[in-house]
């Protein structure tokens, strides 16, 4: 969810991942992996990215902080809390992800030894010269 809302807010203010790169002092790829999940801001970003796209860090982490948070640092510890939840789950989706690439690697080069296994044996039989 923080990624998309990242994405909508900064379109609506009409700024590109460069411009909001720039006001950050981050790559343009540090913004496009905010959007896509692949990563997250950490708080003192969060709320910077906030300013700059006129919203508040509640409204991009899409938690609403109860009435009674009365404090600035109860504010921070549940956004803290909310991003690090996110953090946890994007950390298991790229181990799972990992795990899988790590398989097909794994797959690829058995069948790769398997292949090179069979040219070995075939290829004495092909080249073997015929008299004439």
């Amino acid at each position: 969810m923080l990624g998309k809302n990242i994405k909508v807010y900064r379109q609506k203010k009409g700024y590109t991942q460069e411009e909001v790169a720039s006001r950050l002092h981050v790559t343009r790829q540090t913004i496009s992996k905010w959007e896509k999940n692949y990563s997250v801001p950490d708080a003192e970003l969060l709320v910077r990215l906030a300013e700059v796209l006129d919203v508040s860090t509640g409204q991009l982490l899409e938690k609403n902080v109860e009435e009674n948070t009365e404090t600035t640092t109860e504010m921070q510890d549940a956004y803290a809390d909310q991003l690090a939840h996110i953090a946890e789950q994007m950390a298991i989706k790229n181990r799972r992800s990992k795990r899988i690439w790590k398989t097909v690697g794994i797959i690829f080069g058995v069948f790769i030894v398997f292949i090179i296994l069979l040219l070995i044996i075939y290829i004495p039989s092909f080249s073997v010269g015929y008299s004439s």
